[in-house]
Formats: C-alpha cells, sequence, structure tokens
C-alpha cells in the first residue's frame, strides 16, 4: 500500500516537474518574439485599441443585419485607414517641406535663430544663452531630422500590421473573447469589472485625447491667423500635437512664436497673441478636457496626466492610451487583489460588488 502510494507521488511530480518545463520553455519562446517584435508594439497595441472601438459596431452588423464577417471587418480596415492616413498625410504635407529647407540649408536656420535670440537679449538687457549653445542646439536638431525620415518606414509598417491584425481580430472577435474570459484567472464579476475598466480608459484617451488636440489646434490656430503669425496650418497642427503633452502643452508652440514676434519688432502682435494663447487657448483646453473626458470615461485627470508620461516612455505615441489604462490597471488589480485574496469588513464588500453589479458579461 505504501509503495503504491510512493509510486503515486513520484508521477504526480514528474508531471509538476513536466508542467513546469513547459511553460517555462513556452515563456521562453513568448520572451523571443516580444523582443523580436518590439519595434511594432505600438501597430499591435493600435490593433487592440481599435477592436475595442468598434466591436460593438461590429458585433451588431453581424448577429443583427447579418453581414458576413470578412466584409464587415473589411469595411472597418478602410474606414480607418481613411481616418489614420489624413492626419498622417497632413503632418508629411505640412512638416516635410520645413525639415528638407531645414536640411538643405542649415546655415540659413542657425543665423535665424541667432538674429532673434540677439534681438529678445538686447531688448530684455540680458543674455539666456550663448551663440556656441545656439549652434549646438541648432546642430543637434538638423543632425535628428533625417531619422524622422527614416522612422515613418517604421511608421506605416506599424499601420499595416495594425490593420492586418484589426481585421482578424474582428473576424474572431467572439470566440476570442470567451478564450480570454475562460483563461483569466479570476471570479467572473472580477473579470468584467477589468474588461469595463480597459473599454473605459481605452474609449476615453483614443476618443478624447484626439477630439482635444483637435480643438486646442483649431483654436491656437485662428489665433495665429489674427495676429498675423505665417503658415498657420503647421503651427496650428503642431500646437493641437503639443497640446497632448502634459504641464507643458501647447504653450511649447505659442511661447516661442510670441517671443518670435516681440523679438522682429511686432509687440502689438506679440501682446495680443499672448493674451489670447494664456486666456483663449489654455482655457479651451481646460474645458475641453474637464466636459470631453468626463462625457468619455470619467478617467480621474491624475491617472490621465501619469499615464501619459509613463505611457510615451514605453510605448512611444499610441502610450498617450495606453499609458492611462496601465496605471488605471493598477487601481483595479488592487481591487481585485483585495476582493479576491482579502478578508475584508462587510462595507467593502458590497460597495465592491455594487460597482461591478450592472457590468453585463458581453458576448
Amino acid at each position: 500500500m505504501r509503495g503504491s502510494y510512493v509510486i503515486c507521488m513520484d508521477k504526480e511530480f514528474n508531471i509538476k516537474i513536466k508542467q513546469v518545463l513547459f511553460l517555462v520553455f513556452l515563456l521562453a519562446l513568448i520572451m523571443v518574439a516580444v523582443y523580436e517584435l518590439f519595434a511594432y508594439l505600438p501597430g499591435m497595441l493600435g490593433a487592440i485599441t481599435l477592436y475595442i472601438l468598434s466591436r460593438e459596431n461590429y458585433f451588431q452588423l453581424i448577429y443583427k443585419k447579418r453581414w458576413k464577417k470578412g466584409w464587415a471587418a473589411m469595411i472597418f480596415v478602410l474606414y480607418y485607414l481613411l481616418l489614420l492616413g489624413l492626419p498622417i498625410f497632413l503632418a508629411v504635407t505640412l512638416i516635410a517641406p520645413k525639415i528638407n529647407t531645414i536640411i538643405n540649408d542649415p546655415a540659413a536656420m542657425l543665423s535665424g535663430v541667432k538674429s532673434a535670440f540677439s534681438v529678445v537679449q538686447q531688448k530684455f538687457g540680458f543674455n539666456f544663452t550663448s551663440e556656441k549653445s545656439i549652434s549646438n542646439a541648432v546642430e543637434k536638431i538638423t543632425t535628428m531630422l533625417p531619422s524622422l525620415f527614416n522612422s515613418s518606414a517604421n511608421l506605416v509598417a506599424n499601420l499595416v500590421i495594425m490593420l492586418f491584425l484589426l481585421y482578424y481580430m474582428l473576424f474572431s472577435g467572439s470566440s476570442m473573447e470567451k478564450l480570454l474570459f475562460k483563461i483569466i484567472p479570476l471570479k467572473d464579476e472580477n473579470t468584467k469589472l477589468l474588461a469595463t475598466e480597459t473599454k473605459t480608459t481605452i474609449k476615453s484617451n483614443a476618443i478624447g485625447i484626439p477630439l482635444i488636440a483637435l480643438i486646442q489646434g483649431v483654436t491656437a490656430a485662428i489665433g495665429y491667423l489674427i495676429f498675423g503669425v505665417k503658415d498657420v496650418a503647421l503651427w496650428g497642427f503642431l500646437s493641437g500635437v503639443f497640446s497632448i503633452l502634459p504641464v507643458i502643452g501647447s504653450m511649447a508652440i505659442w511661447v516661442p512664436l510670441c517671443i518670435y514676434l516681440y523679438a522682429t519688432g511686432n509687440t502689438s502682435m506679440a501682446i495680443g497673441l499672448t493674451l489670447y494663447s494664456a486666456i483663449v487657448t489654455s482655457n479651451i483646453d481646460y474645458f475641453a478636457r474637464l466636459s470631453i473626458m468626463k462625457k468619455m470615461g470619467d478617467v480621474h485627470p491624475v491617472i490621465t496626466m501619469l499615464g501619459i508620461i509613463v505611457g510615451l516612455g514605453l510605448f512611444g505615441f499610441i502610450g498617450l492610451i495606453f499609458g492611462p489604462l496601465l496605471v488605471n490597471y493598477i487601481i483595479v488589480l488592487f481591487g481585485i487583489y483585495m476582493n479576491e485574496f482579502v478578508e475584508k469588513p462587510e462595507g467593502m464588500v458590497e460597495a465592491f460588488n455594487e460597482k461591478v453589479a450592472d457590468i453585463p458579461i458581453e458576448s
């Protein structure tokens, strides 16, 4: 009897060893794959973002209007190709000629920057920086600019991967979600909470942040047009892009423009643009964030700000969406941990259950 028990224990131990070795090997393969595909991580994360934004409308076409899966998925792919291709085309059209001019004639840019700094320093009565520092800064910028053209190939590759993955994620969306729901090792209510928080945060940032950037870019461009800034479309576009950055925002664009107007003798225009940007452009950003982000998902501004800082460093531009999600996950997973493994007062249990009670299990 004892011998059979020992044999049984040995078999169970051998199975556990095989299981551990198999998991180690599997994790090693996954790490190798992730390492090699890291350059295309933005495209993969982008596909997840677009899938979450599209899934409800896609399922309506499939299950209510009885569309074929392939055709419905292809329509969404074409829609996003146009939607994402337009700002990329606009950026290339507006920025590429300026970059070419700087690369072909860096001396003209250096002369213009030195002249502007010289006038400003004379008017204010003290030196902000030396000519050597200005020359070094301009030289660094001109050496970095060609890399922007080289990165365009990576951008196109990520766009192709994103749309390619989106097609198959939509095509197999229902079975994929059922599999994820099955393999996530959490209680059903916690899995539902995780899914809901993911959807809320991604929708809030994927729609809210570009919309806020558009509003602030247009508002800034109107100010540039009123106060005589050249290349209104370019500076308005850059103001919208920089408005995404926390704390600094569009000030990175309009403050240098105001200084430039002042340095070139347009004092009244510089004062007017400063007042317009400080009062109108900055406040429209505040009210847009307050209203749009609240309506989209009520994600706390601190989570958004910290998430953007973390996400930009980890994932690049797509980190604007997944950075806040990462920070929000920390909070949600802590709550799930407390619910799964830690005994809580009855009040905490009831509060948590109220939060997840109305979350439906989506097919």
